[in-house]
């Protein structure tokens, strides 16, 4: 009788919007669709930072296959976005974008930013603002081509002026 009490069976989850009582076999509220936290604790502190980034997880948008949605250059730039769909209770995950050989525990290099089918709209929508402050594959390749071609004109200039001053020296 571990698991039962004189008043009936212990519902150690809650719904933190209407209070309702769940076993720890269900995660989402039938009524409000809110996903459960732990009675006593998780109403007002979460348990874990993992349990805290699971009550921020609209239910509508946890369904579906895998879509990309963004595009980041790096790890630090994939959690901003990551951070930025959550606030709006749309799941993600990111994943090293194919192709780019480096070992899984660098920071380094590009990834692709995932959400469930059902949020793929919302999180297009959201970002869309954004849109042009985030790194392209193809933005990504421009980059050493724009600084080769400014070290180039730094150095054409830098010769101009040596030579300009030899001149007026000699």
């Amino acid at each position: 009788m571990s698991g039962d009490d004189p008043q009936g069976p212990v519902e150690p989850l809650a719904c933190p919007t209407c209070a309702r009582k769940y076993p720890l076999t269900e995660r989402f509220c039938s009524d409000c669709e809110m996903p459960l936290v732990y009675v006593g604790r998780g109403e007002e502190e979460p348990i874990t930072e993992a349990h805290e980034r699971a009550r921020k997880v609209k239910p509508q948008y946890t369904g579906g296959d895998p879509v990309k949605v963004a595009f980041a250059a790096n790890l630090a730039e994939a959690q901003l976005i990551q951070g930025m769909l959550l606030e709006e209770g749309i799941p993600s995950f990111e994943r090293r974008s194919r192709g780019f050989d480096v070992p899984d525990f660098l920071a380094a290099g590009p990834r692709d930013i995932l959400v469930p089918g059902a949020g793929a709209e919302a999180a297009r929508e959201l970002l869309a603002d954004t849109a042009e402050h985030t790194l392209t594959p193809e933005a990504a390749a421009e980059r050493p081509a724009r600084l080769l071609l400014g070290m180039l004109i730094a150095l054409a200039v830098g010769a101009l002026i040596i030579w300009g001053v030899s001149e007026l020296l000699g």
